[in-house]
């Protein structure tokens, strides 16, 4: 029996001949786990949970999307927890054990430093896994190197001609809107372009305050010839703002993103952007959780590589 709990759940130590006997007899009976009968036996819920508080609707789906691909694979079930700001966040946390005792959980920015969920778990001993932390120290899951991907981005940009390139940053209490503000304001120094605060708006990662973003970049005497937006949501709301005012994209303004979502293959012009794995790392982190679940000290801080990609919403600045 233990045998075949390990091959169900793709457990190491078991050789490969004594795998595929199992697998072919599961094949023949037709046979599915039970997860009701696999909590009983086995003193866990098997579930795990997404924590959010983040407005992306985009990143969401695909941090979901990732996810479910390693729970199939190890018989889990997922569940999405959403979690409130300030005095919600306690009572929120509490009530999804309370109310559902995952095995374990995956956290995203801005959850992933926020300090009422760690203490929570860590006071709980609730195994977790953390997408992006801005505190990678002692942690397990998967990141990126955001800085060095808005760099090239930014050189990108400089190489068309651009030299007035306006900023939406992300939600202050999340580590991406840190690292690419960081790698906005290297690519200006390396390119010897004086930083201007006037150009640096701050932005939630949502549509919406693209939108409002780019309207205050737009008002600006001398507006931006470019904007880049910390995530995609807000790229486009950047699109939709110019475009409110008569300005084409990217005749009059070229705009980028970060992320490589859904959107901003969907928009039309298509969005130059930063490809960020990001069902990948769902996918990545569930399976380190795994880990730990299965062992307390297991588990690793993953790093994965990023893809520039320009597209049909940049072009050299008109001249004016």
């Amino acid at each position: 029996m233990k045998t075949v709990s390990r091959v169900l759940n793709n457990e190491p130590n078991v050789r490969e001949e004594t795998r595929n006997r199992v697998m072919r007899t599961v094949e023949q009976l037709k046979y599915k786990p039970n997860l009701s009968a696999r909590s009983l036996a086995g003193q866990r819920s098997y579930i795990v949970a997404l924590v959010y508080n983040n407005p992306s609707r985009n990143y969401l789906m695909e941090i979901q999307g990732g996810m479910l691909e390693a729970c199939r694979a190890h018989h889990y079930n997922l569940i999405l927890a959403p979690v409130g700001s300030g005095k919600r966040t306690a009572d929120d946390i509490k009530g999804l054990f309370e109310n559902f005792g995952p095995d374990g959980v995956v956290l995203i920015p801005p959850l992933t430093d926020d300090n009422v969920v760690l203490s929570y778990l860590e006071e709980h001993e609730v195994p977790f896994a953390c997408i992006a932390p801005r505190n990678p120290r002692d942690r397990i899951g998967v990141m990126m190197e955001e800085t060095a991907a808005v760099l090239e981005l930014m050189a990108g940009l400089i190489e068309l001609g651009h030299r007035r390139i306006g900023h939406i940053k992300g939600p202050r209490a999340h580590g991406a809107c840190q690292w690419r503000y960081a790698g906005y304001r290297e690519a200006l120094r390396k390119a010897g372009i004086a930083y201007d605060a006037d150009l640096v708006t701050q932005g939630e990662f949502s549509f919406e305050s693209g939108m409002s973003g780019a309207n205050v970049l737009l008002d600006l005497t001398q507006p931006p010839t470019a904007i880049f937006a910390a995530n995609d949501d807000m790229a486009a709301g950047v699109i939709r703002a110019a475009g409110e005012r008569g300005l084409a994209v990217p005749r009059d303004l070229s705009v980028c993103g970060f992320d490589d979502t859904p959107i901003a293959r969907h928009i039309y012009p298509a969005l130059t952007t930063v490809r960020q794995p990001t069902s990948e790392m769902g996918r990545l982190a569930t399976l380190e959780l795994f880990d730990r679940i299965r062992t307390p000290d297991a588990g690793r801080m993953v790093h994965v590589e990023h893809t520039l990609l320009f597209r049909e919403s940049t072009r050299p600045p008109k001249k004016r």
